[in-house]
């Protein structure tokens, strides 16, 4: 069981966060292009909703190995998994914030780096740049029903 004190988590959440702003933007080779840093996927380490925050738990472990997530997607070649829906996305517009229907796309990498297996999901809105939307450890399957323990497969929550 993972354990850890108050003063560790803030100590976690200091350091990476200050990690995750210096990133600003890294090259993909399978992508092509740049995947930038922005808030948006700082923001969906921390809460599961806009109101909702993970458990403390669940945001120390992605925190702790969010300096997995550039050197995976410099050395990704490859994508594991595409998802391509459909999400209500919250869209600045003139002087108001709208929520729209747009069709969202989800690339997934999965790598094993320094002893660590994670999953990288980087998200794109509509056309628009390709941003860092998640880490997911990948902890350990349930024996019963040979499912992950951690994450349910919805990118946009995970």
């Amino acid at each position: 069981m993972l354990e850890f004190t108050n003063k560790q988590f803030e100590e976690v959440k200091i350091k990476s966060e200050a990690f995750y702003k210096n990133i600003g933007e890294i090259y993909c080779p399978y992508l092509k292009e740049k995947v930038s840093f922005n808030t948006k996927g700082l923001e969906h380490l921390r809460f599961k909703h806009r109101w909702k925050s993970r458990p403390e738990k669940d945001q120390y472990m992605r925190l702790k190995l969010i300096h997995l997530a550039p050197e995976v997607l410099k050395l990704s070649h490859t994508v594991q998994g595409i998802l391509e829906t459909k999400k209500f996305e919250r869209i600045r517009m003139k002087a108001r914030t709208d929520t729209i229907l747009k069709p969202v796309t989800y690339f997934e990498f999965i790598s094993v780096l320094k002893r660590n297996r994670v999953r990288i999901v980087v998200k794109q809105i509509e056309n628009g740049q390709k941003f860092f939307w998640s880490i997911i450890p990948f902890w350990k399957m349930n024996r019963e029903t040979m499912t992950r323990i951690l994450h349910d497969g919805d990118p946009e929550e995970d």
